[in-house]
């Protein structure tokens, strides 16, 4: 079935479930108070940490942080993609999932035929496999693959010929509309210029190889990956893109990842379909491989929707580590806190595939514990490039980790970069932030790229928000509250455990909010306009509803928070104050402004006037 989800209909879906009936079906829950604990079933532990909560409709773990609604759940805990989690929610609730027209089901209809004749291919080349002695020995004795395993990944063979796919499935060569469907699907060229040789305008893409079907979350074939059995060039072959296939999207293994039951705490990301094939067979059934490309920002995306933790093994020579850092490159926008990213370099002449045959699952898992942080071989990789016993080589150093920082998104682990990248040149961290800050046109000493006022909402450090002209003390009056963390943090923590109450704040309360310029504002204003639009009832509707978005991190660690309000109207309360005293702040800041600029003879009239209106009115409580 194609077409999108309505959100309307995720969001009743959720509301009709009991996220404590979902979760107890599949682990022991024990009532405490009006929550339910257990022991996490994403980490192993003794105590009971990991929680459920019947009113926000929303799981946390205090343990390894692990949150969110029954679809998180569903795709944390049973590992499904998020269509079927949905699917699994709807069966469960006897509904029908409706879907949005869109006008390329045409083509979706032509994708399922042509992922249909992928699985065909697919199961010919496995009995091909079974029938040569050649390519089954190669694949036996010389791989080291047993025949579980070549099951399990539907390993094949494609045979030495030019056109054995090409008339065993287009009804013949000379069917043009068989051949488009081949060609469509990777399996087959077009000869050049268009002619045509026997009768045949299209010849077989893959030939004499032993052939790895990728498959999508669903298990459906979308493309190969083929390695030649002898001497030949490329040695490897893989599918082009096509409708069924984005390379820059997919993992091979992931599907057979997903399949196993042991717990999913890590991926291990390699270059080769025959490394992960190997690995997987050797117990470290976490192993996945990019194709053909650098790990994308989509790759990383796809793992950490499964696990917080990814591992780069890459060959110790210069190719793998040009790769490691193309990835390190690509993974800094995906680098948070909650989410570990680390490197690891194979001994030189050694490949995932060869390492594991020699020295076996625990001792390749050793390797995997001293893999390198993030943070760690950054800075190694970059004190490599200059003289970190110099000045200059020091500043250089400094450069060029600038716009990488930058493409980190704001919070705690970027701050922590920050730190020890300062260390590593011996400056204090401070400094180096307001230099970098300096150096972006900024007087305040906080940023190192742009800022989403995201730690605001988490009570975060933020050194930036006391620059400006005469805003000093009066910024740091402002994110004060009577004793439960910033303001900001406060108003967004009320809508995130109490969303209907957006839809009761007044039109002189949101005239408030719109002139805000706290940091976190934006997001705040998004919220309650979000809230307003399409109401939800629970903080689980809520994350739902933001799950691409970067602050569903922020707010599903406000969910988990305890909160001092026993109602809606306790919780409308303190965000109607707490949007006045940010008001307050904000004219008290703006009045000591003007009136400096009155001192120094610069202000002009019409900031007079607003000076006389805001001496006459309140500027604060």
């Amino acid at each position: 079935m194609s077409g999108r989800i309505p959100q309307a209909f995720i969001d009743d879906l959720l509301a009709r479930t009991d996220i404590v009936e979902l979760i107890g079906s599949r682990i022991t829950l024990k009532k405490s108070g009006r929550e339910y604990k257990a022991c996490c079933p994403f980490h192993g532990e003794k105590t009971p940490s990991f929680w459920v909560s019947p009113d926000k409709q929303f799981y946390h773990c205090f343990g390894c942080s692990a949150h969110g609604s029954a679809l998180g759940f569903l795709m944390n805990h049973d590992r499904l993609t998020f269509p079927e989690a949905v699917e699994e929610l709807a069966s469960r609730a006897g509904v029908e999932i409706p879907r949005e027209a869109r006008p390329d089901d045409g083509r979706s209809r032509d994708a399922a035929d042509l992922s249909a004749l992928m699985g065909q291919v697919a199961s010919h080349w496995q009995g091909l496999l079974r029938a040569d002695a050649r390519a089954s020995r190669y694949a036996l004795e010389q791989r080291g693959l047993t025949p579980d395993t070549l099951a399990r990944f539907m390993v094949g063979y494609a045979a030495n010929s030019w056109n054995d796919v090409l008339r065993r499935f287009s009804g013949g060569g000379g069917n043009a509309r068989g051949a488009e469907q081949l060609a469509a699907c990777g399996l087959v060229i077009e000869r050049e210029g268009g002619g045509s040789q026997g009768g045949e305008r299209h010849y077989d893409r893959f030939r004499d190889r032993l052939m790895f079907p990728i498959r999508d979350a669903r298990g459906r074939v979308i493309a190969f990956g083929g390695r030649i059995i002898d001497q030949g060039e490329p040695k490897y072959l893989n599918s082009p893109e096509t409708t069924l296939f984005h390379k820059g999207r997919e993992l091979y293994g992931l599907y057979e990842v997903r399949q196993s039951r042991a717990p999913l705490k890590r991926l291990l990301v390699v270059e080769g379909y025959m490394d992960v094939v190997r690995l997987h067979q050797a117990g470290i059934t976490y192993a996945v491989a990019t194709l053909g490309t650098a790990t994308t920002p989509e790759h990383l995306k796809r793992a950490f929707r499964l696990v917080p933790e990814v591992v780069f093994a890459f060959d110790g020579d210069r190719a793998g580590r040009a790769a490691a850092w193309r990835a390190l490159n690509n993974a800094l926008p995906e680098a948070r806190e909650g989410r570990q990213l680390r490197f690891l370099f194979l001994p030189d002449g050694q490949d995932p595939d060869s390492l594991v045959g020699a020295e076996g699952r625990e001792a390749f898992e050793s390797r995997l514990e001293g893999a390198l942080p993030l943070s760690e071989y950054l800075v190694q990789e970059l004190g490599s490039q200059v003289d970190l016993a110099h000045a200059d080589g020091r500043a250089r150093f400094a450069e060029s980790a600038r716009p990488m920082v930058a493409k980190v998104p704001e919070g705690v682990f970027r701050e922590l970069l920050v730190e020890r990248l300062a260390e590593a040149i011996r400056l204090p961290a401070a400094r180096l932030r307001e230099l970098w800050g300096a150096g972006d046109g900024r007087s305040g000493g906080g940023g190192t790229g742009p800022t989403s006022g995201l730690g605001a909402l988490t009570g975060a450090r933020n050194d930036g928000a006391r620059g400006g002209p005469g805003g000093g003390q009066a910024r740091g009056r402002a994110g004060q509250s009577a004793g439960r963390g910033g303001l900001m943090r406060q108003a967004v923590m009320m809508l995130v455990h109490y969303p209907p109450i957006a839809g009761q704040l007044e039109a002189a309360e949101l005239a408030d909010l719109e002139g805000l310029d706290e940091p976190g504002a934006d997001i705040l204003r998004a919220l309650v306009a979000d809230l307003r639009a399409e109401p939800c009832a629970s903080a689980g509707q809520l994350l739902e509803r933001w799950r691409e978005r970067p602050e569903v991190e922020r707010f599903g660690r406000l969910a988990a928070a305890e909160v001092l309000v026993p109602d809606k109207a306790a919780a409308l309360r303190e965000l109607q104050t707490a949007l006045g005293r940010m008001q307050a702040e904000r004219r008290r800041r703006r009045f000591d402004e003007l009136l400096e600029r009155e001192r120094d003879g610069a202000i002009t009239p019409a900031e007079r006037t607003e000076l006389q209106g805001l001496m006459a009115g309140p500027t604060g409580s």
